[in-house]
């Protein structure tokens, strides 16, 4: 699969967001961000409206993370997907980032965070544990 200088400038500019996140540069974080983008956390029901709103409410967050590790980055074109997990206070939370680009820019954001849970005894013999 071919990618176009737009997609290696997004995947650069995925790798330098999700490598300032973890290291908790704020600024550096919402580079990525148009000034008008909109962030959808789909679980508790939040939008958040524009790029200034959405770095002060992550910079208050009153537990900053422990653990960050990016699993994959998988798009094309405008729309990219990352696959992560943050551990706060010891609990990972399970993250899936869907960015829509435009111009270089994410204008949308929509995030799902899931917790661990205990996989069911009876499926055992047709799964594989994974770390």
């Amino acid at each position: 699969m071919k990618t176009t200088n737009n997609e290696e400038q997004i995947r650069e500019a995925l790798n330098a967001h999700w490598h300032a996140s973890a290291a908790g540069d704020a600024n550096a974080e919402h580079d990525i961000y148009d000034d008008d983008a909109i962030c959808d956390y789909p679980q508790s029901g939040e939008r958040i409206l524009g790029r200034s709103n959405l770095q002060a409410l992550r910079s208050h967050h009153p537990g900053r993370p422990s653990g960050f590790n990016v699993k994959r980055i998988l798009g094309n074109g405008d729309l990219w997907i990352t696959e992560y997990t943050i551990t706060y206070e010891e609990q990972r939370a399970y993250t899936v980032s869907i960015m829509e680009f435009r111009n270089g820019k994410v204008v949308h954001e929509t995030q799902y965070f899931a917790d661990p849970f205990e996989a069911p005894a009876w499926r055992s013999q047709w799964v594989q544990q994974i770390v």
